[in-house]
């Protein structure tokens, strides 16, 4: 356990060290992205690092060729700075909007609703203090229509609540022993299972009588308002993948296994933000085309940025955490041996090469994919801007946030 290995300090000192780092938007990179996606494509510069590939992939553009980022060498890494212990800044913009009034509305009605489905009983004012609807806010700027940020809060919450009521919080009920037995049966409402006739009331009374669940199927009846059926189908998938890796997570809980920092990077990629950051065009009112979505080197752009802003949360949740939990900067700390601003120096180098990897593979795809594309990857850009800010402020990690 890591009260064992390291002194009780070392978990305070990089929340301390995290804080002061994450709270600071006076460096953070404005609206390049989307200016870089809503310019003419330039030409691709000869010493690109983007393989071109025979056959253009189905993003539809039968006269060009797409960048094959799958097959790209990385970039070299950035020279160590001269102090080892020297945290680089972040790579990470500010949010594009802040309308504080809207945020609160959301927040308002997502109480109300947190109430309605049973979830969070007797915590809902710390509920309201979280700013859920203000994340959705800040994370989707290009509406503000109160009911579809609503709706991607719902199902942001019903996301928060599976993890608290059934990983974290002893006092909610949380059992890692049977935390992936549990979420087998949450995938079941999240994409609908039909019973036989005989046991289908007792499903139905199962949904209605269990928060988590009632609190899922109800946010998914509102998110499908505004999906079509593919950006449904999509969001279930990845649903199904956060469900796998939350069980991988409870299994190390379990068993006290530590994963080697790889592991856990593999982990974070499916343990992510990918989920809210998919719904991006559908709360925008618009659809970015499955053939589009699903290309290899689109999904691995999106995927980047998905890791790279929950890197964010590994860092302000530190102070809330358990002994038993896992971060990437306890991870590394356990592997490398390493002093806790050690680790929060490399987590931000992590994220930074991470961020900066997505604007380089965002900027070759627009090159080559359809308009849709070029705002879908500006919008993600966004969300991770307007995430960045909520982690700085929430009440959730930081008891102090106003």
């Amino acid at each position: 356990m890591l009260s064992r290995l390291f002194a009780p300090a070392s978990t305070d000192d990089i929340a301390r060290r995290a804080t002061a780092l994450l709270a600071s938007m006076g460096t953070a990179p404005g609206s390049e992205l989307a200016a870089v996606l809503a310019a003419s494509p330039p030409a691709p510069a000869a010493s690109s690092v983007f393989l071109p590939i025979e056959n253009p992939s189905s993003l539809g553009m039968a006269a060009v060729r797409l960048p094959q980022l799958l097959m790209a060498p990385a970039p070299e890494p950035e020279p160590e700075p001269a102090d080892d212990d020297e945290i680089p800044e972040l790579f990470c913009p500010g949010p594009v909007r802040d309308n504080p009034a809207l945020g609160e509305e959301v927040d308002n009605l997502l109480v109300e609703w947190a109430g309605q489905v049973g979830i969070y009983p007797g915590r809902l004012d710390h509920l309201r203090s979280c700013g859920f609807g203000r994340l959705m806010m800040l994370t989707h700027p290009a509406t503000d229509d109160p009911d579809r940020l609503l709706a991607a809060t719902k199902v942001v919450v019903a996301e928060w609540a599976a993890d608290d009521y059934y990983l974290d919080e002893e006092d909610m009920g949380a059992d890692p022993v049977i935390a992936a037995a549990r979420l087998g049966v949450l995938y079941g409402v999240v994409d609908p299972v039909a019973l036989p006739a005989r046991y289908q009331p007792e499903l139905d009374k199962f949904i209605q009588d269990e928060p988590i669940v009632h609190a899922f199927r109800s946010g998914m009846e509102h998110l499908a308002k505004y999906t079509t059926v593919p950006q449904m189908g999509r969001f279930q998938h990845q649903m199904a993948i956060l469900f796998t890796a939350l069980s991988q997570n409870a299994s190390w809980r379990v068993t006290g296994q530590r994963p080697a920092a790889w592991e856990y990077l593999m982990h974070r990629h499916h343990n992510s933000y990918l989920p809210p950051m998919i719904l991006v065009d559908a709360i925008a009112g618009y659809e970015l085309p499955a053939q589009e979505f699903f290309d290899p080197a689109v999904r691995r752009a999106f995927t980047m940025a998905g890791t790279a802003a929950v890197l964010l949360n590994d860092l302000h949740s530190m102070s809330k955490e358990a002994d038993n939990d896992i971060s990437l900067p306890i991870a590394i700390m356990e592997e490398e041996g390493c002093t806790p601003r050690q680790a929060v120096k490399r987590t931000v180098e992590i994220h930074n090469e991470l961020m900066k990897r997505f604007v380089a593979e965002a900027a070759a795809l627009s090159m080559v994919g359809s308009p849709m594309l070029r705002r879908f990857l500006a919008d993600t850009w966004a969300w991770c801007g307007g995430s960045r800010e909520w982690h700085a402020t929430t009440k959730r990690y930081h008891a102090e946030a106003a």
